[in-house]
C-alpha cells in the first residue's frame, strides 16, 4: 500500500516535469534541473519555518479554516498560505535562477520556477497522501493541486523572464515591473485557488473549477508562447527584439504579439 500511494503522489510531478522539460528547444543541465527540485523541496521547509515562526503571534493561522467567516478565510488564505508559499518558492527562483549563468533564454527561468514549484508540490503531495493514507486523495491532488503548483509556477518564470529581458535592454523600470509581477500573480493565483476550494459554498466550487480550467488554459498559453520566443535573454546586440513581448522583430510590427515597433 506504501509504494502504491507513493507513486501516486509522485507520478503527477514526475510527468509534469517531463512536459516542461520536453518543450525546452536547449534543454538545460540535468543535474542544475535536479538542484532546483531539491530548492523546491527546501522552498517547503522554509515555508513551515515561517508558518511555525508566526503560529505563535497570529492564532489565526492554526485554527479550523471551516471556522472561518470569510473575511478571516480570506486573510488566512492570502497572507499565510499563498504569500509565504509562494514567496518561499520565489526567493529560490530569483536569487538561484535569475542571474544563473545557464539563463540565456526566455524558456529557461520557467523551467527553473517550474521545477521548484514541483519540488515543493512533491514533498507536499507525499505529505497529504501518507497523512490521510488515501488514494482518492493522491489522484485528487495529481489532478488539481500538483498541476496548481505547476501553473504558478509557469507565471512566476513567465514574469522573471521578461524582467530579465527588460534588464538586458536596460529598461529598469520594466524589469521592476515585471519582478514584482513574478511574485504578486503567483500569489494572486494562489491565493483564488485555494480561497474557493475552501469555502464552504456551492458557488465557489463552481467557481473552483471554472477558475482552475482558465488558469490551466492561460498558463498553457505562457508556455505555449514563451517556448515559440527565440531571443536569447542575454545577447542583444545582433536582433531587434520586441519590447512588449521579447520576440525578434524584422519589420515595423511585432509577428507575434502586433506592437509597432519604435
Amino acid at each position: 500500500m506504501g509504494i502504491i500511494l507513493l507513486l501516486i503522489a509522485i507520478i503527477p510531478v514526475m510527468l509534469l516535469g517531463w512536459y516542461i522539460y520536453h518543450k525546452d528547444r536547449n534543454k538545460e543541465p540535468t543535474p542544475l534541473l535536479i538542484g532546483f527540485f531539491f530548492l523546491g523541496i527546501a522552498a517547503a521547509i522554509v515555508t513551515l519555518a515561517i508558518s511555525f515562526g508566526i503560529d505563535k503571534f497570529v492564532p489565526i493561522i492554526r485554527v479550523d479554516t471551516n471556522s472561518l467567516d470569510p473575511l478571516s478565510l480570506f486573510i488566512h488564505v492570502f497572507i499565510f498560505v499563498a504569500l509565504i508559499e509562494e514567496l518561499s518558492k520565489w526567493i529560490f527562483a530569483y536569487f538561484v535562477g535569475y542571474n544563473n549563468k545557464e539563463f540565456d533564454e526566455m524558456y529557461d527561468m520557467i523551467v527553473y520556477a517550474v521545477f521548484i514549484a514541483l519540488g515543493f508540490a512533491c514533498i507536499e503531495n507525499i505529505v497529504y497522501v501518507f497523512a490521510e493514507s488515501s488514494i482518492s486523495v493522491g489522484i485528487y491532488r495529481g489532478l488539481l493541486a500538483v498541476p496548481g503548483h505547476t501553473c504558478f509556477g509557469i507565471f512566476m518564470g513567465y514574469y522573471l523572464s521578461m524582467a530579465k529581458f527588460y534588464n538586458t535592454l536596460g529598461y529598469n523600470k520594466m524589469e521592476n515591473i515585471n519582478k514584482a509581477k513574478s511574485i504578486l500573480v503567483p500569489v494572486i493565483l494562489h491565493g483564488i485557488y485555494d480561497y474557493c476550494c475552501m469555502i464552504n459554498s456551492g458557488l465557489f466550487i463552481l467557481a473552483f473549477f471554472v477558475f482552475v480550467i482558465c488558469l490551466y488554459i492561460f498558463a498553457h498559453g505562457k508556455l505555449k508562447y514563451t517556448a515559440g520566443i527565440v531571443s536569447k535573454v542575454g545577447n542583444t546586440t545582433n536582433n531587434k527584439y520586441c519590447p512588449k513581448c521579447g520576440s525578434i522583430v524584422t519589420g515595423n510590427f511585432c509577428t507575434q504579439c502586433g506592437c509597432k515597433q519604435q
